[in-house]
């Protein structure tokens, strides 16, 4: 008999909690002949998440939740859920109702038919503002070029895995985590699952711009070393850029008798490896820093307390 495990980071999801559950029970009662578990993952919630999480626990053992000391980020409270996952197939996806749980019977079946990894790929963008739109098309377009691996375009973090597929995750102990790059690192048997995502009808997006941002950081951080690359290639850039205005000078002071007082010869040459500098601290402070964060090896979440786990 399988077992089903369902992930869902929840960040005051106060109005979304109850309908999720509801719409897993309807899944889970269609599929009477599999176990299954709901972790719930409290991610420093401050509306009535935990009560209610708490409510729903008593009621049904099935339903698990994990409630972390403060907000750690999405994917800390999805790794924290995933780490605690019991489940034959497991099956994130967060709580905002973005995610429609109806899908997953189709997810299902393709793991059924031998998939490992199954994702749920938008055919659609959401109702963000334009911006959003195209930093998130420009994001993937680059991060596919950039990388050594080939990570999907259109899918988040909504995704059925194999417990196989779960154990070579939980052998990567790297701390800043971006859980879709590493998914698609570990190279097992995957599919994809299409549909359109609906926008969120009540509650707020947790996932600011900032976050996006560090996410999309993080992303191109672990998965590539094409920003180690970068100094080289600004490098060459202002050292040809240089040449360039240096020849011009030289060539319209003896051709034309234009007279340059020193300043001009140095300003922007100087200029431009002033930039180059800068971009090159930028890069190897983003990697110091993350040297620096392993080597502190500090918990990437804290759990306050644990209800229905063995």
């Amino acid at each position: 008999m399988s077992k089903y495990s369902y992930i869902i980071p929840a960040f005051n999801e106060q109005e979304n909690i109850v309908t999720i559950y509801e719409r897993l029970m309807v899944l889970a009662k269609k599929n009477k002949n599999c176990d299954y578990e709901i972790i719930f993952v409290n991610d420093g919630s401050y509306d009535n998440s935990l009560k209610i999480l708490e409510e729903l626990a008593k009621a049904n053992k099935n339903l698990k939740y994990i409630n972390l000391s403060r907000n750690f980020g999405h994917q800390a409270a999805l790794w924290a859920g995933l780490l605690h996952a019991s489940g034959d197939a497991i099956i994130s996806l967060d709580c905002d109702l973005q995610d429609p749980p109806e899908l997953i019977e189709e997810m299902i079946i393709k793991w059924q038919e031998g998939y490992d990894v199954v994702y749920a790929r938008r055919l659609n963008y959401r109702g963000d503002n334009f911006f959003k739109k195209i930093a998130s098309k420009v994001y993937y377009s680059l991060l596919d070029k950039i990388t050594n691996i080939s990570i999907p375009q259109n899918v988040g973090d909504f995704r059925l895995i194999d417990k196989k597929v779960l154990k070579a995750l939980s052998k990567m102990k790297e701390r800043s985590k971006y859980i879709r790059g590493m998914v698609a690192w570990t190279g097992f048997k995957s599919t994809f699952v299409d549909y359109h995502r609906p926008d969120r009808e009540k509650g707020i997006s947790k996932y600011t711009f900032r976050k996006l941002a560090g996410l999309a950081i993080s992303g191109m951080m672990n998965f590539s070393q094409i920003p180690l690359k970068l100094g080289l290639y600004m490098g060459i850039i202002s050292i040809i850029t240089g040449f360039i205005l240096l020849s011009y000078q030289i060539f319209d002071s003896v051709l034309n008798n234009a007279y340059y007082h020193l300043y001009k010869w140095l300003v922007v040459v100087i200029f431009i490896f002033i930039g180059f500098l800068f971009m090159l601290i930028w890069i190897l402070g983003e990697y110091i820093a993350r040297i620096y964060d392993e080597i502190r090896a500090r918990p990437l979440f804290v759990a306050e307390d644990k209800v229905n786990f063995d």
